[in-house]
């Protein structure tokens, strides 16, 4: 009897476990450097890079965040209303038997975003 009790314990446990840590983030953090508050934009208008643009830009905000995804940092810049957001992978896995840590297996995984919205100077 204890071991059924168990069993089906199990069966619910696990998925609520696993419901409760797909998509979890934490860790968020983010700073707003304008004095004026500027108006939201659509997700669309706003250009997602991986370095930063060759053009006069202004930073107005920085955010951080550990298991979040581009989207996320995305929406994150649009409610600000930058036209754009740079964003950088940071963290992630190591593998102690490859030695340089950007050519191992894990070199495309990360467990942290940091990202730059910037709008574009029109000077």
């Amino acid at each position: 009897m204890l071991v059924r009790c168990l069993q089906n314990y199990r069966i619910i446990f696990i998925p609520v476990f696993l419901l409760f840590q797909v998509g979890c983030m934490s860790d968020e953090a983010n700073r707003y450097y304008l004095n004026e508050k500027l108006p939201p934009k659509s997700i669309d208008e706003v250009e997602v890079l991986r370095t930063s643009p060759q053009q006069p830009y202004t930073v107005i905000a920085d955010f951080q965040a550990n298991n979040a995804s581009i989207k996320h940092m995305r929406k994150r810049a649009a409610e600000v209303g930058a036209d754009a957001v740079i964003v950088v992978p940071a963290g992630g896995w190591y593998s102690y038997d490859e030695v340089w840590a950007d050519n191992d297996r894990h070199s495309n995984r990360y467990s942290r975003l940091t990202a730059t919205a910037i709008i574009y100077k029109t000077e």
